[in-house]
């Protein structure tokens, strides 16, 4: 039975440390790339990049191109080539793989200087790129809607696919994302040290969350409170989100100098590479606190909700289908009472949302290495959402032995978080169930309350 009850308070995690891809993983990365090229035939991709979409050429590079576009061409050979700004051209010999820097001025910043004067063709001729064959186009999105050929949209800017085409017409191209995170993508499953450098960013997430949430006091201001959803200097990959009472107040998405009042609703979100924590509920701290008309909260929506958490952790396993878990949801919080239409989980890794095996009729399978966003969001009329959003990673035996023997602080806190998900919330978990942060699934809906957690034990 799930009730609000009294529990212990889980411990901010200490020593937090980033862990480096090692160049092993970097090696593999690439060779997982040409495996898969080869086998669907393509004699080269170019791939895509800028700050908000650069993941999959991040991937393979090590880093982003900021605030400049960027590609990466690389052929079934290996050979690559990187075609850069004025202010990214000194990373080529940074990059995890070895390539040649193509500098073309186009993708800086506006009036900055175009010499030497390249235009696109002379670019891509540099690139020595197949003059006919499949080339692959990835942007960062991989298309799947039944009405069209996915294969033939692009998500690259227009001047780029332009010139392509009318540079190479006899090559076929074609949308390749899903090279990257389709079903079989080389980005939908992780190896240890992946893992590892993925879960510092969810950890912190965790952390900046829970001090957050022991921080929630009437009269604090949105921006007073959100001070601590970020941490240590890194780089959100989610919009931080700390809103109270009405929402998106003159189309505002940020944290403003607006004083949290009793009763109000209450939003909190943030993110890094590897994880994201988002927490709903209402600035009170009991039932008869609550807004008029939505004193039945709890009942109504929070429990129900926090039971759908409980029924994903507890039915997730590797080698079941994707539908199978989306109907696992749908059997105990129906979308049609309860308003959720995405999908109940999702993959997540340098950006929040990767890509989802989880939807109707899905045949995908769940893999060990898949690294998971609890994201179920119920929208009922008259009453507050309700969020509790976080992750694990799908591990066997083999791929759990390794992170304990190379990652131990890593495997300790994972035994930490495991314990308390069993012994404090009732969760029954598997051994492949690997719990990204100290907050997974733990859910106070009432925001003042801060012992007070929803709970089956």
């Amino acid at each position: 039975m799930i009730q609000l009850k009294k529990s212990k308070i889980p411990q901010i995690e200490e020593n937090l440390i980033p862990i480096y891809l090692s160049d092993e993983t970097m090696q593999e990365r690439k060779a997982k790339l040409l495996s898969i090229m080869k086998k669907s035939s393509y004699e080269a991709l170019i791939i895509y990049a800028d700050l908000e979409h650069g993941s999959n050429f991040e991937y393979l590079t090590g880093f982003l191109p900021r605030f400049e576009e960027a590609l990466l061409v690389i052929k079934v050979s290996g050979e690559s080539h990187l075609v850069l700004g004025n202010e990214n051209l000194n990373k080529a010999d940074k990059a995890r793989l070895p390539a040649k820097a193509v500098h073309l001025p186009h993708f800086s910043l506006p009036n900055q200087p175009m010499d030497p004067e390249k235009n696109l063709n002379e670019a891509f001729l540099a690139c020595d790129l197949p003059s006919h064959g499949r080339v692959g186009l990835v942007g960062w999105k991989n298309f799947t809607n039944q009405t069209e050929d996915n294969r033939s949209l692009f998500d690259l800017p227009y001047f780029i696919v332009e010139t392509l085409f009318k540079m190479f017409p006899s090559v076929s191209f074609s949308n390749a994302t899903a090279l990257f995170i389709g079903e079989e993508g080389v980005r939908t499953t992780n190896n240890a040290n992946e893992f590892a450098h993925y879960e510092f960013g969810a950890a912190l997430a965790g952390n900046c969350m829970l001090e957050t949430m022991n921080r929630i006091e009437i009269g604090k201001t949105e921006m007073e409170l959100a001070t601590s959803l970020s941490a240590l200097g890194q780089a959100h990959n989610v919009v931080t989100i700390l809103a109270s009472g009405e929402r998106f107040v003159k189309a505002n998405l940020y944290p403003t100098h607006k004083q949290i009042q009793l009763g109000e609703r209450l939003a909190l979100t943030t993110g890094y590479k590897g994880g994201l924590q988002s927490r709903s509920g209402y600035a009170v701290a009991r039932q008869e606190e609550l807004p008029k008309g939505e004193q039945d909260y709890l009942e109504r929506l929070a429990i129900p909700y926090f039971k759908a958490v409980k029924t994903w952790l507890e039915t997730i396993k590797i080698g079941m289908k994707g539908q199978e878990l989306y109907q696992a949801i749908e059997s105990v919080l129906p979308k049609k009472t309860y308003g959720w239409h995405l999908n109940p989980g999702h993959l997540t890794a340098d950006e929040e949302w990767l890509s989802s095996p989880v939807y109707p009729e899905s045949t995908e399978l769940l893999r060990s290495g898949m690294l998971f966003q609890i994201d179920i969001i119920p929208s009922v009329a008259g009453y507050n959402g309700v969020s509790c959003e976080s992750g694990i990673f799908l591990a066997d035996e083999a791929l759990r032995k390794e992170i304990e023997q190379e990652y131990p602080a890593l495997w300790q806190r994972i035994k930490n978080r495991r314990a308390y998900l069993i012994e404090e919330l009732g969760i029954q978990i598997s051994e492949e169930i690997l719990p990204t942060s100290n907050i997974t699934a733990y859910l106070r809906p009432f925001l003042l309350d801060k012992d007070s957690v929803l709970t089956a034990r």
